[in-house]
């Protein structure tokens, strides 16, 4: 049903402007709200941040009053679709079936195991809906079994910083043991002694991985081994061990740059070796194989290729081509199997599973048949197996995994994701389209919308891309964006330079000093929806999140009458001064993706974009931004400083909301149900735009 949103008359609250110089290169900027970053400086404005963001969460909640009512039918529907009680495939690793489960009612989940056989009985071996109560936010991850299959050790987080206690559960007796080890980044990683335990220590101001530590079962935290400190600050390292389980793997890598050291798993006291020490502007990744180690590498190879060398001459000079760069297909990954070899390749955007008989060099792809999709191997331990694991998903086509039959080519569907309630992928229609760019590139754009839609340019339409880091948005399903489509709205992915999905270039021309082409190619994206009459100003909407939410910062000033309206979801919008500022955490981390502006050429680049430093006096589209407090990636500060210069500049009655999770960080709520509720506000946010009001 459709009728005009009204909406509440309501001052939105105006911060307190602070003069503040920064800047540098001769080049003095005045940040009127820099006090707003004084909650984690806990500077004498730290009450008048937390006062602001609930200021702006009040006024939020005042202007969508109207939609309550809605939001809370929205969120029913959405949960409604989700099979309350489920459980994960079980996946088969040293002589055990692990899977997880659900039960009706509960937010998380219980991790559990099998011995042997699915009929044999069930090993419950954390129950995290009990282990979650009494906390607004609790996230687990980096579960480790021990190769004795008696430990389990684990990551907790209840603060959403990505700050993770280490904890060690004996799974013979139950009980919890002593070690308990903070902070780390939550993984970890068994010496092949059952009793050694590596993992990654992060720094608790800059959360940034600087050193792997040993850690023997039994002994005090604080002695603990440094076997490895990162020197880089611009580096993330972690641990890890390969998939025959004989070496131990410490990986250091950078945006443009990677080092890899290893030791044998069963001499975990032993020293690290340099597997090929860093090269400038080559990055290398290692599995071992056999007699063999193989390396996927950039060097020589725009688009990646595979390389092997011998377990004793690790050495760049020892290394053999197996597979060679090519122009039109980019290398994305291996999976090895002692008798199989599985390559991940994306050609004209699309991914490709590529299947290697080690003994006869035989090779085939596993056939997908849509033409849009996203397709990637799933959980694989067990190296001496002729199954495949793999996930498949399209616009139209739910979750699936498969095992497939690398020697006969059989494909099992094991499980497909139920919506529950029911759902007919043919009532749904995807399309892929190019649009052109300001520079003559075709920009891939993948689209879903129901049956019997009209394309006269009425419709209304989300746009959504990310395009950073070389991630690449493929083409998934989501049984939530059914409540778009159902209500008439077309979803459409733009594949915007700055990911990866047409090859290493494309990244390559979406960064540092390129990044531009992030932002043209959005727009052009936008402007052919209109020209093909999928959409109009009237009706586009655009979103996109993190470094994406950049991206809204940048559209929104540069094209902000192409858009009725832009989610921004924890927006990275101050570019300038957080990539000044190295004790916010990962700032060096980012220097390859964005630059260092201490550099002139780099600080003048990114002010050019930066979508704080360039809001203006001008009409905005109508907006809704979101942040975590406890945001580590891009901390709430940058869309509080962003929102309040818009409220002051701006010169529209267009709507401006700002929401705060005061208990969350970057993923929003935790637990199976509750980010539900963010979801449903930012629907009603674009059906109130719309007069859409059930």
């Amino acid at each position: 049903m459709k009728q005009t949103y009204k909406w509440p008359v309501a001052v939105p609250p105006l911060a307190e402007q602070k003069a503040y110089e920064t800047g540098m290169h001769g080049d003095l900027r005045n940040d009127e709200y820099y006090w707003m970053g004084d909650f984690f400086r806990t500077g004498p404005d730290s009450d008048l941040v937390v006062n602001h963001l609930k200021a702006e969460n009040e006024y939020t909640e005042t202007m969508m009053a109207g939609t309550n009512k809605f939001q809370s039918d929205l969120f029913s529907e959405m949960k409604s679709r989700i099979k309350e009680t489920d459980e994960s495939v079980p996946v088969f690793s040293n002589g055990y079936y692990y899977y997880t489960r659900s039960e009706e009612g509960q937010q998380y989940f219980k991790y559990c195991r099998k011995k042997g056989s699915l009929s044999a009985p069930e090993e419950m071996l954390l129950d995290v809906d009990a282990m979650a109560e009494g906390h607004s936010y609790y996230s687990v991850s980096g579960f480790n079994i021990s190769p004795d299959n008696r430990l389990l050790a684990y990551g907790v987080d209840t603060v959403s910083r990505r700050q993770y206690t280490i904890h060690v559960k004996d799974l013979e007796t139950g009980e919890l043991l002593s070690d308990s080890i903070f902070p780390t980044s939550g993984g970890s990683e068994w010496g092949n002694d059952n009793q050694t335990l590596f993992y990654t220590a992060t720094n608790p101001k800059t959360l940034l991985s600087e050193k792997i530590k040993r850690h023997k079962l039994g002994t005090d935290e604080t002695l603990d081994v440094v076997v490895y400190t990162e020197l880089d600050n611009s580096n993330y390292i972690g641990v890890g061990k390969t998939k025959s389980e004989q070496f131990i793997v410490i990986a250091s890598s950078a945006t443009m740059s990677s080092e890899y050291m290893i030791l044998n798993a069963d001499t975990p006291e032993g020293d690290f070796t340099v597997f090929q020490p860093r090269m400038k502007d080559v990055l290398y990744d290692i599995e071992h194989q056999n007699d063999k180690f193989l390396i996927v590498t950039n060097k020589d190879a725009l688009n990646f290729r595979l390389m092997e060398t011998p377990l004793d001459k690790t050495g760049v000079e020892n290394w053999k081509e197996v597979i060679a760069n090519r122009e039109d297909v980019l290398l994305e990954g291996i999976d090895v199997f002692r008798d199989f070899l599985v390559v991940t390749e994306r050609k004209n955007g699309l991914l490709q599973l590529r299947i290697r008989n080690n003994g006869s060099g035989e090779e085939h792809y596993v056939d997908f048949g849509e033409p849009a999709y996203a397709a990637y191997t799933g959980s694989n331990p067990e190296f001496n197996t002729t199954s495949l694991r793999y996930i498949y998903t399209s616009l139209t086509t739910p979750n699936s995994v498969y095992d497939y039959d690398m020697q006969t080519k059989a494909k099992e569907l094991k499980k497909r994701q139920e919506v529950v309630g029911g759902y007919e992928p043919a009532n749904y229609v995807t399309e892929r389209l190019y649009a052109t760019s300001h520079d003559g590139q075709q920009i891939p754009i993948s689209l879903v919308y129901k049956s019997g839609f009209d394309k006269n340019g009425e419709s209304p339409l989300l746009l959504y891309a990310y395009g950073s880091y070389g991630n690449s948005m493929d083409a998934g399903f989501s049984s939530n964006r059914l409540s778009l489509l159902n209500r008439g709205f077309v979803f459409a992915i733009a594949h915007v330079r700055g990911g990866q999905e047409m090859g290493r270039q494309w990244y390559e021309d979406g960064k540092l000093f390129k990044k531009k082409n992030t932002f043209d190619d959005f727009i052009a994206c936008g402007e052919y929806l209109i020209a093909e009459n999928y959409t109009s100003k009237a009706h586009l909407y655009a979103e996109g999140g993190s470094a994406g939410g950049l991206l809204m910062g940048a559209i929104a000033n540069i094209r902000p009458d192409l858009w009725n309206g832009i989610i921004a979801d924890v927006p990275f919008v101050d570019v300038v001064t957080t990539m000044l500022d190295e004790s916010i955490p990962l700032t060096t981390n980012e220097f390859d993706e964005w630059g260092n502006p201490k550099e002139k050429e780099f600080y003048d680049y990114m002010k050019s974009y930066s979508p704080y430093d360039n809001v203006g006096a001008k009409d905005y589209p109508n907006m809704l931004v979101t942040t975590g407090l406890h945001d580590s990636q891009v901390q709430y500060f940058e869309p509080a400083k962003w929102v309040a210069r818009l409220r002051v500049h701006k010169t529209d009655n267009n709507i401006l909301l700002l929401k705060t999770n005061m208990e969350a960080g970057h993923g929003g709520a935790s637990g199976r149900f509750e980010y539900l509720k963010e979801i449903a506000l930012q629907y009603a946010f674009l059906f109130a735009l719309e007069g859409i009001t059930n």
